[in-house]
């Protein structure tokens, strides 16, 4: 990457767009639907309720959120039934049934709406998963040219290419399979794939990537994987794998719902058939059994995970995090360790001219230099060329109008300006391997990580310019908060080259660096990890981060830089790109889980203790269900403690640890 390439807006060049990625309607799917439904049905029957007027008003209303949130949720548990399953889902309906039975009807809609919804929000976040998958397919373009033997053109579906084809891609045009330049010299901007910001020059021998775009030379490529196995759809099968399995603690709540839901059912069937086999009452009876349903209930249990986490939630998404759901927020104060993506994550993925050497013996300033470059690079479309009119701008340079424009791909651009030549590129290159001491200065600038850029005026050297992704403000401290929160310093994985993560690395305090990662190797490193017992955090932003972020433990995408694939499959985004927010939100979501504990502390407390007296004794029904709600009330005021803006303050300055 030590060359000045260019990326033109060829005339008469078409470029094919990227097809719009479809995405599923929240309301097009029937469980939000319903969901939806259900809650309408229920603000519309509450103040009725609460009212006191006359149950003709409102029982029908409540009779009809029972129906739209509880059918699906109810009719899914009668088919596990068929498979020997007791699922939680149905015991809330026949919770809520029961306690409409003897008159707490408001208790049992409340349950219907907040299952209803939950499922909704679940099938939401499936669906975008999948609508996210299938769109980046569409980044590898429909049809490809194929050269016949005799040199003919024939223009066929990506989909028909055979491993030992020869395509031709044209300047502006997606390759449309992964293999070798045979021969050609272009430079492509392969970000989507490996996530460097700069387009890589690609010349005879080098590999190409489906789905990357070419610039602005012509490349004969050799088809060396069959579509079906090319990186980009490597990248969907990783992604929709590992969203499939990437909730191991799911099949531990299963089971814990499992044993309480038989528990339940067998205890409320005991406790009504039992002392009707002794002689009791049928009334009496029944009341029991029906307020043992109600304080043994789990709502107090559910509300007592739910409003921290929640609370959590809303609280990180005024400061610019979106937590994609409450098991997220809980799993992101479980992580011990940490990888870190570079470009577009601890960079601002934007390439800026950080360094201006004027050679002694050209006589030019530095703005001399810059003025020169910038005029020649005016033209170009190229990052490089946008970097250096961005500086030559930042210095209120007067940018001189240019002729004889051309540009030369994987070389550089030249120019007239004013009255003489300018040339503008890799230093390699233009100094054709000679002894010069621009090319110390280059070497220099390389080594610390820099793209190296030469300017020549009327052929002789008089400028190196040096240029680099800039680290995001702040970098450096989110690095240390993170190690402190992890225990360890977190990993750096990335697709860009070595020498320039080596010098990023050093910048913000990483030993530890994996450089020129393929989105297969990234997801390599964290399972590594993973097998090592660590439940990993991967902080990233493009769609080579897509697969670690879904097979990480938690996963989270940098917003503004990110691209669509990214922000769908994390767990997490960082909506206003501020870096400091990830340690921030894991902190809050450590203080999180410390509330869940206290409220399920004092949930089992107020079940145990109602329980054991309508076991043990005969307890009102009123005071039964006073019991029920006041330990809801309380748990949940004791979660909607991290609604303050305190709460976000704690976490920042590390109390949230």
């Amino acid at each position: 990457m030590s060359s000045a390439l260019t990326h033109e807006a060829l005339p008469g060049v078409e470029r094919r767009p990227v097809a719009p990625r479809r995405r599923t309607r929240i309301l097009a799917l029937p469980e939000a639907r319903w969901a939806a439904a259900a809650l309408v049905l229920f603000l519309l029957a509450l103040p009725l309720y609460l009212t006191g007027a006359p149950a003709w008003a409102w029982g029908p209303l409540f009779a009809a959120v029972y129906v739209t949130g509880g059918w699906e949720p109810g009719w899914a548990g009668l088919q596990a039934l068929r498979e020997k399953t007791l699922d939680v889902d149905l015991l809330m309906v026949v919770a809520a049934l029961g306690a409409a039975v003897i008159g707490q009807v408001l208790d049992g809609a409340l349950l219907i709406v907040i299952f209803a919804t939950s499922g909704a929000l679940e099938a939401v976040a499936t669906a975008r998963t999948a609508d996210s998958v299938r769109g980046l397919l569409d980044l590898a373009p429909a049809t490809a040219t194929r050269l016949a033997d005799d040199g003919s053109e024939q223009t066929v579906p990506t989909d028909r290419l055979a491993v030992g084809d020869v395509i031709l891609v044209r300047p502006g045009e997606r390759v449309g399979a992964d293999g070798r330049v045979l021969d050609g010299a272009s430079e492509v901007d392969q970000a989507t794939i490996t996530g460097e910001p700069l387009p890589v020059a690609k010349e005879a021998g080098d590999e190409v990537f489906a789905g990357t775009l070419n610039g602005t030379g012509a490349l004969r490529v050799k088809v060396e994987r069959d579509p079906a196995d090319s990186v980009i759809a490597r990248i969907v099968a990783m992604v929709e794998e590992a969203s499939e399995t990437k909730a191991p603690t799911q099949l531990f709540i299963e089971k814990v719902e499992q044993r309480y839901s038989i528990g339940m059912v067998a205890a409320t069937v005991a406790l009504f058939v039992l002392p009707l086999l002794c002689g009791a009452a049928l009334r009496p009876t029944l009341l029991r059994a029906m307020t043992f349903m109600i304080v043994a209930s789990p709502c107090a249990v559910v509300l007592a995970t739910m409003p921290p986490l929640l609370s959590a939630i809303a609280n990180a998404g005024r400061h610019g995090v979106l937590v994609k759901s409450a098991v997220v927020m809980e799993r992101l104060g479980q992580v011990d360790a940490v990888a870190l993506d570079k470009t577009g994550t601890l960079t601002e993925g934007t390439p800026r001219v950080t360094d201006i050497r004027s050679l002694a013996a050209s006589g030019l300033s530095q703005d001399e230099v810059l003025r020169l470059a910038a005029a020649a690079e005016h033209p170009s479309e190229h990052p490089l060329a946008r970097a250096v009119v961005d500086a030559a701008r930042t210095r209120d340079l007067d940018i001189p109008p240019v002729r004889d424009f051309t540009s030369a791909p994987g070389t550089g651009v030249t120019a007239t300006v004013d009255g003489r030549t300018v040339a503008v590129g890799s230093p390699a290159r233009l100094l054709d391997g000679g002894s010069h001491p621009a090319a110390a200065v280059a070497e220099r600038l390389e080594n610390e990580g820099r793209t190296a850029v030469l300017v020549t005026l009327d052929g002789t050297p008089v400028g190196v310019l040096g240029i680099a992704d800039r680290l995001r403000e702040g970098a450096a401290a989110t690095v240390t908060a993170l190690t402190a929160l992890a225990g360890t310093t977190p990993l750096l994985v990335t697709g860009d080259n070595p020498r320039a993560a080596a010098r990023l690395a050093d910048e913000v305090g990483i030993t530890d660096v994996r450089a020129g990662l393929l989105p297969q190797d990234k997801v390599s490193a964290v399972q590594d990890l993973e097998r090592a017992g660590r439940r990993v955090l991967v902080v990233g932003d493009g769609v080579n981060d897509a697969p670690a972020l879904a097979a990480a433990h938690t996963g989270v995408a940098m917003g503004r830089a990110g691209s669509d694939l990214a922000l769908e499959t994390a767990d997490a985004v960082v909506v206003r790109d501020e870096l400091a927010a990830v340690p921030t939100v894991v902190g809050l979501s450590r203080r999180a889980r410390r509330l869940v504990a206290q409220n399920l502390v004092i949930a089992a407390v107020f079940i145990t203790g109602l329980v054991i007296w309508d076991l043990a004794g005969t307890l009102p029904l009123p005071l039964g269900v006073a019991g029920h709600e006041g330990s809801t009330v309380i748990v949940g005021l004791n979660g909607l403690r991290l609604l303050a803006d305190g709460a976000w303050r704690r976490a920042r300055t590390g109390s949230g640890q």
